[in-house]
């Protein structure tokens, strides 16, 4: 399985189900986190995902690249109170589990008019 195969199933089977019970086949438990919000190691994701979790976000992907250790992904997450954000996540994965993290995120996007009127996504 290819790296980008990994983050895409991780993002189907662990984000989008909302399901926890699979993150071993994932993610290393030293995962290296780097959003200021969430701990390092797999405890701090799980963390993060059981409040992220409450809020039942869905991610739609919208661009996903891979070079020989890393996984960029380009999404749009969708939470259940209708705010849209758009984020781009970063991976480092090690022996084909994700270990180490970087993000970046457009909160409350939805109601953004651009001024080329191409749209965020």
């Amino acid at each position: 399985m290819t790296n980008k195969e990994v983050v895409l199933r991780f993002y189907e089977e662990v984000f989008n189900a909302w399901d926890l019970s699979k993150l071993d086949e994932f993610m290393r438990d030293d995962y290296i986190q780097h959003n200021p919000t969430v701990e390092d190691g797999k405890e701090g994701f799980i963390k993060f995902a059981e409040f992220f979790f409450g809020m039942k976000p869905h991610m739609e992907i919208i661009k996903i690249f891979e070079n020989e250790v890393h996984v960029a992904v380009f999404f749009k997450c969708t939470l259940e109170n209708g705010m849209i954000n758009k984020v781009v996540d970063i991976y480092r994965l090690e022996d084909g589990k994700l270990a180490e993290h970087w993000d970046v995120v457009e909160h409350d996007v939805g109601d953004v008019v651009t001024a080329n009127g191409r749209g965020l996504f």
